[in-house]
């Protein structure tokens, strides 16, 4: 089958065993692959009375179609189970070299169930499947673990791990790759999953290639690409996301103070992209088959290590009011090599320093004062979260939780949507995000629609945006969220980064790629629908749980507090007005649920059991 391995491991920890599942024509032509496939696993092998943390919760690791032909960006894979930390739908998305590997190990994914008696490491080796014993690396570090199994199975390996945090099963625990450069399936608590079945590592490695339909005319295509990313991402190489810090703080985007406060305009100069340039940048690093390589190296005196992107920058510093670079860089660190969330890690830490502010934690409590602006704070709670001891067991239940625990008022510090904390986006800046992270399937995510790009500085003109749309309105947003979710889930399918879209990828280039590799012919019209198709599943994964508009909903310092000064002082979103907007577009109930019909036309009929009688 052109693009794809044509096979999917599906391994028990408990018994020691894995088969081989075809993966045909039909099913990728469905579902595409990395979010698509991954979800389509997740509801054959989980029920919503399946615990997130017990063995019967499936791990699935999913690569695309475009893994392996070197389509740019394609260097990325898809992490799809059922999240610890918000109880429902959770995909996390990665970058890195991890995917690259498991698909030439001779997979095009991996579903992972049961729980193995002792710590495991899993092999995927030139297409068998191995267990190993995973003891000797139970208590290392992400970074550490790398580098003892790329020198007992060679550097061209690809490693999948959890740190101290996802071994005690903390519910902001990412799962890691590529050792310093720390690049991570963050959001959702997977690491928690993973570390749930005392499975310290998967290993992959091998030599099996992919057949493609029309490789020359493919070669061609990405060669033009290639040479316009590199123009059009020549910021993003010198500076990193981190160098938006500086036009987010002016148009009111970036979180300053727990989301609470507006302008931070000459604090925010010393942690941007341009000042880690002048002071510890080293490098750049990127993904497999990346031209931009936005990734940060910097040296903080110890040898080069990844450095903090934008959202880890600003949740760790300007949320914190945080403003001394080497403090932030080092609680990036310091998260990475625990293996949990910068960003819900950096929320989290916001909202304790608010409850501190307010006398609902004490310096009795915590273990020292939480003052905003100290990185020495920070970078103690960032520690105390990942080894989940004192204060941080409570912190890293993450702030839905840990604001029920407290009580006295708590709650209205934090800022989460179905328990997944913010990312470093505002919806009364941006207001499509409002929509956005209310209808998140995971919970509050930019990438889940990455619409706000749209409202910033770019155009998409095969949807009819021919120039960036005004960000300050309500009226329309609700039909732009969802389509640039269709657009996402179609995205995080065939595994290509959305920075891409940005610069200028049009469903049109897609087509053509699809065409080269796979010999499928598919119009953008049916493109979007394959993206809503697999938008829909996971919100009909989420209906099985329950969840209906009610749960459409953000914190209300978003909907009812107004920033007060910046770029975006007096703005609010109108969130109800936008979701009935949003829910019309898409034909499902004004309870937010798809319907049988729905359901139908996009042939998803198999899934009707799911949607709540």
């Amino acid at each position: 089958m052109k693009g794809y391995q044509g096979k999917i491991a599906i391994v028990d920890l408990k018994e020691r065993t894995s088969r081989e599942m075809p993966l045909d024509e039909d099913l990728a032509g469905k579902y595409i692959g990395g979010s698509g496939i991954g979800t389509f696993l997740l509801l054959r092998y989980c029920t919503p009375e399946t615990k997130p943390l017990s063995p019967s919760n499936p791990l699935i690791f999913m690569t695309g179609p475009f893994m392996g032909s070197g389509i740019p960006t394609s260097g990325r894979h898809q992490v799809v189970t059922k999240s610890p930390l918000t109880g429902v739908f959770l995909e996390s998305d990665a970058g890195g070299s991890f995917g690259f590997h498991l698909k030439r190990s001779g997979f095009d994914g991996l579903v992972i169930i049961g729980r193995s008696e002792n710590p495991v490491l899993l092999t995927l080796i030139d297409g068998k499947v191995g267990f190993q014993d995973g003891e000797p690396l139970w208590g290392l570090d992400t970074f550490e673990t790398e580098e003892r199994l790329k020198s007992k199975f060679g550097k061209d390996t690809g490693v999948s791990c959890i740190g101290p945090a996802g071994e005690r099963l903390v519910p902001l625990a990412g799962i890691f790759h590529d050792g310093k450069d720390a690049r991570a399936a963050g959001r959702g608590g997977a690491g928690a999953v993973m570390g749930s079945k005392n499975l310290k590592a998967v290993v992959a490695r091998g030599s099996a290639h992919t057949d493609f339909f029309d490789r020359k005319a493919l070669t061609v295509s990405i060669s033009v690409t290639n040479r316009v990313l590199k123009e059009k991402g020549a910021g993003m190489t010198l500076y990193g996301t981190v160098g938006g810090m500086g036009l987010a703080e002016e148009l009111g985007d970036l979180p300053v103070r727990n989301w609470k406060q507006g302008s931070w305009k000459e604090e925010v100069k010393e942690i941007t992209g341009q000042k880690m340039a002048e002071t510890i940048l080293t490098g750049n690093y990127g993904c497999v088959a990346c031209p931009v390589r936005c990734g940060r190296v910097v040296d903080l005196g110890g040898g080069n290590i990844g450095g903090p992107e934008y959202e880890t920058m600003a949740m760790l510093g300007s949320n914190c009011l945080v403003n001394d670079l080497d403090a932030v860089a080092r609680a990036n660190e310091l998260c990475n090599r625990l293996g949990i969330d910068t960003i819900s890690t950096g929320s989290v830490i916001a909202f304790a320093m608010e409850c501190f502010e307010h006398g609902i934690l004490t310096e009795g409590q915590v273990g020292m004062p939480l003052q905003w602006g100290s990185g020495e704070a920070v970078n103690f709670l960032v520690r105390k979260i990942g080894e989940g001891e004192g204060i941080g067991g409570l912190l890293g239940k993450g702030t839905r939780a840990a604001a029920a625990e407290l009580g006295g008022g708590a709650d209205k510090f934090a800022i989460h949507s179905k328990g997944l904390e913010f990312p470093a986006h505002d919806p009364r800046c941006f207001k499509s995000l409002a929509a956005g992270y209310a209808t998140s399937t995971r919970g509050a995510c930019h990438l889940n629609g990455y619409s706000y790009a749209w409202e910033r500085s770019a155009s998409f003109p095969e949807f009819g945006y021919f120039e960036k749309q005004d960000r300050t309105v309500d009226e329309g947003k609700g039909i732009m969220g969802a389509r640039f979710q269709n657009l996402s889930s179609l995205a995080d399918s065939l595994k290509i980064c959305k920075f891409t879209l940005l610069m200028g990828v049009s469903l049109s280039d897609i087509s053509l790629w699809l065409k080269c590799v796979t010999g499928r012919d598919v119009a953008i019209e049916e493109l979007e629908r394959a993206g809503e198709r697999i938008f829909t599943m996971k919100r009909i994964f989420n209906a099985g749980h329950g969840l209906s508009r009610i749960n459409d909903t953000l914190p209300e310092r978003i909907l009812n507090e107004p920033r007060g000064s910046g770029g975006s002082a007096d703005s609010l979103p109108d969130l109800q007005a936008q979701l009935d907007e949003y829910y019309s577009y898409r034909g499902w109930t004004m309870d937010g649920l798809p319907t049988p019909e729905k359901l139908e036309e996009l042939g998803l009929r198999e899934f009707l059991n799911w949607l709540p009688k």
